[in-house]
């Protein structure tokens, strides 16, 4: 019964300080934030200065759009990762590696005869 008082006590310990410590963070991540975010009277653009919104050129609108194709292009050739067709892994049966594995696995060992 002596082993498991103790136990029990290092165990609240443990915990006890687990948890003391993010209560902690999270009080100095709220603080940080608090401080971290402009006044509105600071950062507030006076109407004057506002710069008025003008029509975009019909040209640079269509060299805007071939840009973002050829990069959407690009990124496919690459394979980038948000481009793939298949989640990485899905398709485990192409490989001839796992395939020689998991027959391994599926199938138990057998003693040669000699």
């Amino acid at each position: 019964m002596d082993n498991l008082g103790w136990g029990l006590q290092m165990t609240a310990l443990g915990m006890g300080l687990v948890f003391g410590l993010l209560a902690l963070l999270w009080g100095l991540l709220t603080l940080m934030l608090r401080f971290d975010t402009p006044h509105p009277e600071r950062s507030a653009v006076a109407p004057s200065e506002t710069v008025p919104e003008a029509p975009l050129d019909p040209a640079l609108v269509a060299a805007i759009s071939v840009a973002v194709l050829a990069h959407n292009a690009q990124r496919r050739a690459e394979a980038a990762p948000g481009m793939r067709i298949h989640w990485p892994g899905s398709l485990l049966h192409a490989s001839r590696w796992v395939a020689a594995g998991r027959a391994r696995q599926n199938h138990s060992w057998q003693r040669g005869r000699r």
